[in-house]
């Protein structure tokens, strides 16, 4: 059975942050060259406005993954992204001085973020996304699909079916942690702040079966102290991965932060699991999988 609830989805609304500076995984620290594979992606409406930003990795030459409700519909506009454009830099990633928000990109000959020095490709969510977080399973999986290849920074390797369950089984919940990465908020009260830099943090599996979870979503501790370290999510981590080390020790992709509790970025945070079959099912369309 699914249930909507008052859940908040991690992604950023373009126009808030043009306006604000923020920051990136809550309580982490820069990233640097550790993840080139992981970008800065803005989606855009049909007239190539900004609509929003999240991260995503890239798991093929010509695919990225990222959330459902980042590459999809928006309830409250009545539609979604029509274009992707996604900065693979460790940043800060500058801002073009020549834009202002609710500007298309299509208005003036930009040269910086968000309107140019990206790749730029299409935006797919999962068919069955319809644009609310109806737990527990909310499809919220997507990718951004480019005609040309990017190849020159690396790829990210997504985790093999069952992972998650398999790790948990083998090590219980209880000190089992992983790597968040992102380019979201740092803080939302009582100041958001931000230099839209990749940023990297450690989190702590707290469960895989509840009612919010039940075997689709992930939900970890986003406070910091818990576990071994610090980390955690916020707003425009929307989409980014989760990674553990697997027994070859290849760092893998287990799921894409998808929603929050609540709007201070405190306590549990979930993320949508990517070696379930059904966002298998939709990945094998555009990639190979493990």
């Amino acid at each position: 059975m699914h249930a909507k609830i008052p859940i908040i989805a991690t992604l950023s609304i373009f126009i808030v942050l043009a306006v604000t500076p923020l920051y990136a995984v809550q309580y982490g620290s820069p990233d640097g060259n550790g993840h080139p594979y992981i970008g800065l992606v803005v989606f855009y409406d049909s007239g190539k406005v900004p609509l929003w930003r999240c991260t995503g990795s890239l798991i093929s030459s010509t695919v990225l993954l990222t959330a459902g409700h980042c590459a999809g519909i928006d309830p409250g506009l009545g539609y979604g992204p029509s274009f992707a454009q996604v900065w693979f830099s460790s940043g800060p990633v500058a801002v073009d001085p020549l834009w202002s928000p609710g500007v298309s990109c299509n208005s003036n000959t930009f040269t910086d973020y968000p309107c140019a020095g990206g790749y730029w490709g299409k935006p797919i969510a999962h068919p069955q996304w319809t644009g609310y977080l109806t737990v527990p399973n909310t499809h919220d999986v997507g990718v951004v699909v480019f005609k040309k290849g990017i190849t020159s920074q690396g790829i990210g390797q997504l985790a093999t079916q069952g992972y998650l369950d398999a790790l948990a089984t083998r090590r219980g919940t209880q000190n089992t942690q992983f790597t968040v990465v992102g380019y979201g908020l740092q803080s939302v009260k009582p100041v958001v702040s931000g230099l839209r830099e990749r940023f990297v943090g450690t989190v702590s599996l707290v469960n895989l079966r509840s009612v919010l979870t039940d075997g689709y979503n992930m939900q970890y501790s986003s406070d910091p102290g818990q576990g071994n370290g610090p980390g955690g999510t916020c707003f425009g981590d929307s989409g980014g991965p989760v990674l553990s080390v697997n027994a070859q020790g290849q760092e893998v992709i287990t799921s894409v932060n998808s929603f929050v509790l609540n709007l201070n970025c405190k306590g549990s945070a979930f993320s949508h699991r990517v070696d379930i079959p059904d966002s298998r099912t939709f990945l094998a369309q555009f990639v190979t999988l493990p």
